[in-house]
């Protein structure tokens, strides 16, 4: 470390008051207030947030021993014109670390760099470049001194999370061994979003199909043949028209008495021209066609993708298991309050989107309404499903072949944004294929310490769009 020199005029009379008043006062005068001892050495950038549930942040961290004054200091991206100036009186003690919400001087890209600058706004002291979005954070491990990577965890304001490994894939949690769970040939290709229901599996077909699911008796399914659902039910939007390229699929706590509701990314009759909308069906008729009863079309609010690029994945998050683990709504930068928002489902439904690789979170509400509260990065190249598994407080975003399979699972951290705790490979026996659709079972049918899980195959490869596997209790 290089120490700071004292200026000339100080230097000398330092000399001249050691020759009258002896070495402690000229000692003082060569060493520099503590408040700004060695700034440039010691103050990194530590942190960097550019997408999710957190506005776009930059932290500081003080690797040395003394407190620096940050006061004036100037944060920047990539342009020069954008300016981000440290609060006046506004200081960093050894060890410390502070985060700045940049969100209202300037947004941080896919790509792009963060720069902290002293006052004078031309002394570089840190910098870090980037080419993708974080997921959830651009962190430096160790702390200060070391490169940066994408943690597991936000940790604004503390120490990052430099566990290792949590984002690094491993073995599948639960047994290699993958079986059919279908006949041959019956659902064809397109089969997309799943959701268990108990004995009941809920499945999304593309083509503007909704299917009831029963067990056939050898571990996996076939179509209900009551009540109109033995070929799979045509959905309509509301009023009856359009088919919607429905791929995900979930429910409330309320379950299918409350309606069956379906992410879809197109009218299938205009396929040119995205349609990101959820819409909810009434499933308690014997009709073989349903319309839509509710549609929350959020294609204004979404980032535009190409129209077979939309929402993939859906599912639905109870509002008491969000605001138990400290959940943090975007929206309102508070702690997320159900009340705020009137007569809606009791939770957050979270949409995936297959072309980006985002996860929103969404109040939908009756009245047609609805607010995001949360914008997450996967980390991964697309979201094909989401799954929220109650038993372990957990949300699973799937990929298909696109990520070579690749599964991940988050919770809310200790800032309140759901984050990456781990990633999985496939099973080992399963084959790099197509799956669109995955479906976590009960903590009732835990036998053993394992519990079923299904994929569903877009491409019905070797004729089965379903497939079984398992994940441990």
């Amino acid at each position: 470390m290089t120490e700071a020199r004292a200026p000339r005029w100080r230097r000398g009379l330092a000399l001249l008051l050691a020759a009258v008043a002896g070495p402690t006062l000229a000692a003082g005068l060569l060493t520099a207030p503590p408040a700004y001892a060695a700034p440039a050495d010691d103050i990194r950038i530590n942190e960097v947030v550019t997408t999710g549930s957190v506005n776009d942040s930059i932290e500081l961290y003080n690797k040395g021993t003394g407190t620096v004054d940050v006061s004036g200091w100037i944060l920047k991206d990539d342009n020069d014109g954008s300016k981000y100036k440290i609060a006046s009186g506004t200081t960093l003690a050894g060890g410390a670390f502070r985060a700045f919400d940049v969100h209202s001087s300037f947004g941080l890209g896919s790509s792009d760099k963060a720069r902290l600058y002293l006052a004078d706004g031309t002394t570089l002291v840190d910098s870090f470049t980037w080419t993708g979005h974080s997921a959830p954070s651009w962190s430096r491990c160790p702390d200060g001194t070391g490169a940066f990577g994408q943690a597991a965890t936000l940790t604004l304001g503390a120490a990052n999370d430099c566990g290792g490994g949590s984002t690094t894939p491993v073995a599948w949690p639960g047994s290699g061994t993958v079986t059919t769970a279908d006949a041959s040939n019956v659902f064809g290709t397109d089969l997309s979003g799943l959701y268990q229901e108990g004995g009941v599996m809920w499945g999304a077909q593309n083509s503007g199909k909704l299917w009831r699911l029963v067990p056939n008796g050898f571990g996996g399914w076939q179509p209900d043949t009551a009540n109109g659902w033995a070929s799979g039910k045509t959905v309509r939007f509301p009023g009856g028209s359009g088919t919607p390229d429905d791929e995900g699929v979930t429910l409330t706590g309320a379950g299918s008495a409350g309606g069956v509701y379906v992410s879809s990314e197109r009218n299938g009759d205009a396929s040119g021209t995205s349609r990101l909308s959820v819409l909810r069906y009434d499933v308690s008729g014997t009709g073989t066609s349903l319309t839509a009863t509710n549609e929350w079309n959020l294609t204004a609010d979404l980032p535009a993708v190409g129209s077979n690029l939309g929402l993939e994945g859906i599912t639905w998050v109870p509002d008491g298991s969000l605001t138990a683990a400290g959940f943090k709504d975007a929206s309102t930068g508070a702690a997320y309050n159900p009340g705020l928002y009137g007569a809606h489902t009791g939770g957050v439904f979270f949409v995936g989107v297959e072309g980006t690789g985002m996860v929103y979170g969404y109040v939908l509400q009756d009245s047609g309404a609805f607010t995001r509260v949360a914008s997450v990065a996967s980390g991964m190249a697309g979201v094909m499903e989401l799954q929220w598994e109650p038993q372990a407080s957990r949300l699973w975003v799937v990929c298909d072949d696109t990520c070579s399979g690749q599964h991940r699972t988050m919770q809310v951290n200790a800032a309140g944004a759901f984050a990456v705790t781990a990633v999985y490979n496939r099973p080992s026996g399963m084959s790099d294929i197509n799956n669109e659709g995955f479906s976590v079972a009960g903590a009732d049918e835990c036998v053993g310490g394992a519990k079923p899980v299904y994929w569903a195959d877009d491409s019905n490869d070797s004729g089965h769009a379903l497939r079984r596997g398992s994940i441990t209790c």
